[in-house]
């Protein structure tokens, strides 16, 4: 990061100092709320959480080399630099949003019900041809998260692209606050967070809190091929991407081969471009198409552009294929909502032979539950899947609307109760796809998959 003065880190956040007055002038090199990851010139930020209390460590803190300790209770001492404040929390998105202001930089930040993370990767891969550029590690994209990352930006960054996630209304208005992008991009407007923001119109509303206060010589980037960010005005200059042939940025010629790479056609002005995006689904393509935008928006050649999108790179369980002697599985473990299943359905019907789909439940969908499950479940139906093995309390549903509409499908209660059954469902040759919301844990059914012998 940026080294920066405590005195500085005292008016950012507006706390009351407690230490010697010659400490002021000391730098910090870097921030943390880990205690554990404190080294010497550290700035320690005591969180108060569920299960600890940040607080506890800030003796241990000092011991391991902070310089500066943040929280909110009476300092422990005068004898180490300390910043009390009202709420650690928001003293952290303070300091962040005092640190963004010392770089003039293109900052990307990125939204949506779905893809938020890949797209993110997409970005960054392009834009890491031509700037050296930072990027939200891991799911630091909330509150908490998005601070932290800002606050670890490399002093010599040419670029960033954030990931910005939320789940109920003003939370998105904190946030870019904080981030402030340059280029605001929204990949989808989904079924997620239901319970919080009641229907996909309030999903766009608290999304499009992030084109707050932006100006003329900023940019949306918005998917075209969605039904509601197609005909929303962001206010600011707009470029849509997607597959019609209306997109400013747009794909063509797409195709895939058995669960493997991606390939298409880019175009956009008078450029255009064949490229194989390393990823499964058709939902790499729309990753593809944004980053495109970026690329492009920042004065990047199609080359460059190209290049950056062969060298992307999964993360994580988002659509890895793992292949087996016997089998093909798409591990899609890490999440699951209506849109993003209902993708991964499409994506799986374009591979060869003998295709099943094992989903489970999709959490936070509020009073729509048990229909969106349905709807999922009719459309493995209409994509004619071989197999819809569904699993959970909620995905009792989708099974019933797999059954409606004519799909062959099976239903257990629990991932305990399907674990055992794996060896008589799956064929030799099949291609699986495992998708449900992170806490149901269907990485164990993958794992389980992998080990099968036929």
């Amino acid at each position: 990061m940026k080294p920066f003065l405590i005195r500085e880190a005292v008016a950012a956040t507006g706390g009351t100092y407690t230490g010697p007055e010659n400490a002021l002038d000391t730098a910090v090199t870097c921030v943390t709320t880990d205690s554990r990851k404190v080294q010497e010139g550290a700035l320690f930020a005591a969180i108060r959480g569920e299960r600890s209390d940040g607080h506890d460590y800030i003796a241990q803190s000092y011991a391991s080399g902070a310089v500066l300790c943040i929280g909110e209770k009476e300092a422990p001492d005068d004898t180490h630099p300390y910043i009390r404040v009202g709420s650690t929390m928001k003293a952290l998105a303070q300091l962040a949003g005092w640190y963004r202001g010392r770089f003039d930089i293109p900052v990307v930040g990125i939204t949506g019900s779905v893809g938020k993370t890949t797209t993110k990767e997409m970005v960054w891969s392009v834009l890491s041809q031509k700037f050296r550029t930072h990027k939200t590690q891991m799911n630091f994209n909330n509150e908490l998260g998005v601070p932290l990352t800002l606050l670890s930006m490399p002093e010599d960054s040419e670029a960033a692209v954030i990931e910005m996630g939320i789940s109920g209304f003003g939370e998105m208005t904190r946030l870019r606050n904080i981030v402030r992008p340059t280029i605001a991009l929204i990949s989808i407007i989904g079924d997620s967070h239901l319970e919080f923001l009641g229907s996909r119109e309030g999903v766009l509303k608290a999304k499009a809190e992030i084109f707050q206060d932006m100006t003329q010589q900023q940019l949306a980037v918005l998917n075209g091929d969605d039904t509601l960010l197609a005909g929303y005005d962001p206010g600011i200059p707009t470029v849509r991407y997607g597959l019609g042939a209306e997109r400013e940025v747009r794909a063509e010629q797409v195709s895939s081969e058995n669960g493997s790479d991606v390939s298409c056609m880019i175009r956009y002005d008078d450029e255009s471009f064949n490229v194989t995006i390393p990823g499964y689904g058709i939902h790499m393509v729309y990753a593809a198409l944004a980053a495109t935008a970026v690329g492009r928006a920042l004065g990047m050649s199609a080359e460059q552009i190209r290049q950056g999108i062969e060298r992307f790179e999964t993360v994580g369980r988002r659509s890895s294929i793992l292949r087996t002697d016997a089998l093909t599985i798409i591990d899609d473990c890490y999440n699951a909502n209506p849109s993003s299943t209902k993708a991964m359905l499409r994506s799986l019907a374009l591979t060869k032979g003998r295709k099943v789909c094992i989903l489970g439940d999709m959490l936070e969908l509020g009073e729509q539950s048990d229909l969106l499950h349905e709807e999922v479940g009719r459309e493995a139906a209409a994509q004619k899947i071989d197999l819809v093995v569904a699993c959970g309390t909620q995905a009792k549903h989708l099974y019933d609307g797999a059954v409606s509409a004519g799909a062959c499908a099976i239903w257990y209660p629990d991932r305990d109760t399907l674990i055992p059954q794996l060896k008589e469902l799956i064929r030799k040759g099949d291609t699986v796809l495992v998708k449900a919301s992170h806490s149901c844990r269907f990485e164990l059914i993958t794992e389980q998959l992998k080990e099968l012998v036929f």
